[in-house]
Formats: C-alpha cells, structure tokens, sequence
C-alpha cells in the first residue's frame, strides 16, 4: 500500500446481540501487525459496550449519543476527519454499528465527503447474523434486512444453537435476500482474519443496484426555517406547544421517522442570510452541512445562541427548552434543526414569528419507534443470588421483548468485574478482570420493546447488597 492510497474501512453492523463486539475483540485480540483505529456506536442510554471492548493499543472512538446512519453521522465524517490528521498512518478502521443502524448510510458517508472520499474506501461490510433468533426479527426489524443485503461478508454466528436444518433454512433464505455474499459458519465469531479484514469485497454498483438513491447526498438536518427579526434579545423556545406556533409539525402532511438522536438534546445551527432565493439557499445548506459536522458548542436552558455557522447542542429538558437568541442587525435568519419533529418558536412583541420560507430534508433511514432502550448506572455491590434470580425470572417472562442486555456489574466478595450479555432469553454472565483503580460502579442496559422502566430499575436495585 502506497503512502496516497486510501485507508480501508470495514463496517461490522449485525442485529441486536449478533455477535458484533465478539468479533471486534476477536480483531483485536489477534497479532495481525496492522495499526488498527475503531469506531464504536452504541443504542442506548447509558455506554456499556467501550467497558466490554478489550483494552488494547488500538485507538478507540465511542459515539452513543444516537445512531450512527443518523444523529452521529457528523460525529463520524468528524472522527475520520481527526484520523486524516494523524502522524502515523494507520492500516484500516474498524466501525461498530449500533444494532439498529442501516449500513447504507454510513458506507454513503464515504461517497458524498470529497476529503473521505479521497482519504478512504470501504473495503467490505460484515454483517453478523445470528443463528438463533434472527428469523423472529425478519418482520418486525426491516434493519435487518438491509443489514444482510448491502453486506458483503455475512458471518453465521451461533451455529451450534441451531439444529443442521434450521441452519441450511436459514442460509437459503439469507441467499434470497442476498446471492453475492460469502456466508461464513461460526461459533463465537470464531473466524481467521484474512475472511474479515482487507477482503475486497464492496462493490459501488451492487449497491447501487440495490439503492438506487444511493449516491444522492442526504443531510443531517431535517428542517430549515427562515424567520425576519429585529434587533433584540428574543426567546427561542423549543416545545412548549400552544395554539399560535411558528414551526410545529402537527400541521406538516408528512411524518418524521428520525427519534436516535440523544433524547433531550437538539442539535440546530442559526445564520443570518440576505434573502430566500433559492442560490443563497443553497448555499446557505452546504454551509450548515459543514458545521453540523464540526464540533458542537453545547447550550443550556437560558443560555444565549448567537447567530453564526456553528452547531448549537440545545440541552433540553423533557423536550422542551427556553433559550436566548441575540439579533444585532435586523433581517432574515435561516435556522436548520437536526431532527424536525421538535416545534419551534420565535415570539417577538408577543406573536410568534412565522416562516418566510421553510423545507423538510426527509432522512431515508427509519427505525421502529417501539425499540427503546432503559439504562440503569448505580454504585453499590450486588448479592449474586438475587440478581440471578432476578435476572432469571425477568428474561423468562420477558424474554421476547427484550432484544438485547448487557452489562458490567459489580457482585459482593468480588474483585473482579461480572460482565453480564443477553440476547432475548438467553443470557451469560462471568468474570473477568479486576476493578483495579477503577471505582465500583453497575452499568446496565436493556434494548427491547415495551420495556417498564420503573419496574426494570426497581428490580435491579432490589439485588443489591
């Protein structure tokens, strides 16, 4: 590899509980001699998975705060942004998707960014399937589908869960969905690099071929609004719904699918334009692409947002939020809002100011809205037969609508971490390195359907010692 060629990347994307950090760490864990950097996403409220990563001199970059194919696409170009500047080049990346990230739009990253384009290419997308429960995912997560039809490598993990004939069903199916793949067999993920890393493996017009829309560039805002202001210290008011609203999607005809972004932030970027045709528009777009890539300088309640090309993250609270907005000179001011189901105001002597002009950049990425995740994160040492039997009876009676669990508890008597991972019913718990220096702390989290909060953390609070 020449020092100009472009870095290769291998997305590793799976269902929830495939597999996927089994066989990161497997990567990891291998003398393969390459300069390695990984980035992790993570669905969910609390961060688990960089605690279940192994330590290990690979540069590692976590983003939770959404999904990656949405929210987080601006973190990633600004993550691969940062590697670009590096002083010794790396070898490849690795990029762990959430559970229920769409690998098409983080392999379209590396097609509509001119600096990616030319710093990188995709090497393969490896989808992790697993054996055991992914046929009661195919109807009601379509993640799952694209997941094995944009892959180029799927691995079949959890082989020895299935019986020969479930296995050679499956495999049938996965080849109807997708004919050009290599399917590999595999228990734990128990594969030689070479199938995995640095294979070749993707192919521009097959996946065009699949998504037509593929290279059509997509934002990682969902509205824009442009509002005439005075000359003022107004109030910016996100929710707090009434009747006389300036920007409320409940009068839009079209819905909005796009809820992974962090719960109670908003990311939005306000700049001031010299009119709404369509030239300086666009201009102003391109503009708001770039800063929504840029680091962000976050906005508490009351705080003050000054109209610039910068990304403003607007902390909110329950989705609601009062914030100051400083006009100096008087005009049109476009305002771009990261996820568009979020009602905007700008009341100005006591109306609200309507928009001159406003459009929806509709995501092509949806996810269903019943997976929610709980996060549990609580000092304090656990009785390791109630939590067992807590645990036990939870997934026994709940097993189904909980997709995925995981975490790093602390257990009585123990120096050393229980790392806990379930996939519906299943689940496996054990010990693994010492806490060190490290403070005592419960971190988990459970990803499912029509999950009880307060039962769940009431419950996981009752097993401590």
């Amino acid at each position: 590899m020449s020092a100009v060629d472009p870095i290769p990347v291998t997305v590793l994307t799976g269902f929830l509980g495939a597999g996927k950090t089994t066989l990161l760490n497997r990567i990891l864990s291998e003398q393969h001699g390459q300069k390695l950097a990984v980035i992790e996403n993570e669905f969910g409220e609390v961060s688990v998975d960089n605690q279940l990563v192994i330590q290990s001199d690979e540069e590692l970059f976590e983003m939770n705060n959404g999904c990656i194919c949405c929210s987080v696409r601006g973190d990633l170009i600004r993550v691969l942004g940062r590697l670009m500047k590096r002083k010794h080049r790396l070898d490849g990346i690795l990029i762990e998707t959430t559970g229920l990230a769409d690998p098409g739009p983080v392999a379209q990253t590396f097609f509509t960014d001119d600096e990616i384009k030319a710093a990188y290419r995709i090497d393969s997308i490896v989808t992790v399937v697993d054996a055991k429960h992914v046929v009661q995912h195919f109807d009601d997560a379509p993640e799952v589908k694209k997941q094995i039809a944009f892959a180029d490598v799927i691995i079949l993990n959890k082989t020895d869960l299935v019986t020969p004939a479930e296995l050679a069903a499956l495999e049938d199916r996965i080849r109807g969905m997708n004919a050009a793949a290599r399917i590999e067999r595999t228990i734990n993920c128990d594969i030689p690099l070479d199938r995995v890393l640095n294979v070749g493996g993707f192919t521009l017009s097959r996946v065009t071929d699949l998504d037509p829309k593929f290279l059509e560039l997509s934002y990682p805002f969902e509205w824009a609004g442009a509002y005439p202001l005075p000359v003022g210290t107004h109030e910016l008011v996100i929710g707090h719904v009434d009747e006389d609203h300036g920007h409320d999607h409940a009068d839009c005809d079209h819905e909005h699918h796009h809820h992974h972004h962090a719960e109670n932030e908003l990311d939005i970027v306000v700049m001031p334009i010299i009119s709404t045709d369509q030239d300086v528009i666009e201009a102003a777009r391109d503009m708001a692409v770039v800063s929504f890539s840029d680091w962000e300088n976050r906005v508490a309640e009351g705080e003050t947002i000054n109209p610039c090309p910068t990304l403003q993250r607007l902390v909110l609270d329950d989705g609601n939020g009062r914030f100051k907005l400083e006009i100096t000179t008087p005009g049109t001011y476009l305002v771009f809002e990261g996820c568009g189901d979020h009602p905007l105001h700008i009341p100005v002597d006591g109306a609200n100011v309507k928009p001159v002009w406003q459009q929806d950049y509709e995501h092509t990425h949806s996810h269903d809205e019943e997976v929610s995740s709980v996060g549990i994160t609580t000092p304090g040492d656990l009785d390791p037969q109630k939590l067992n039997d807590w645990i036990g009876n939870l997934l026994k009676t709940k097993g189904n609508d909980i997709y995925r669990s995981k975490g790093v508890l602390t257990v009585k008597g123990s120096p050393k971490r229980l790392v806990f991972q379930g996939v519906h019913m299943l689940f496996d718990a054990k010990f693994d390195q010492e806490w060190g220096d490290t403070p005592r702390s419960n971190t988990l989290v459970f990803i499912g359907k029509d999950l009880d909060r307060t039962a769940l953390t009431a419950g996981f609070k009752a097993c401590l010692a």
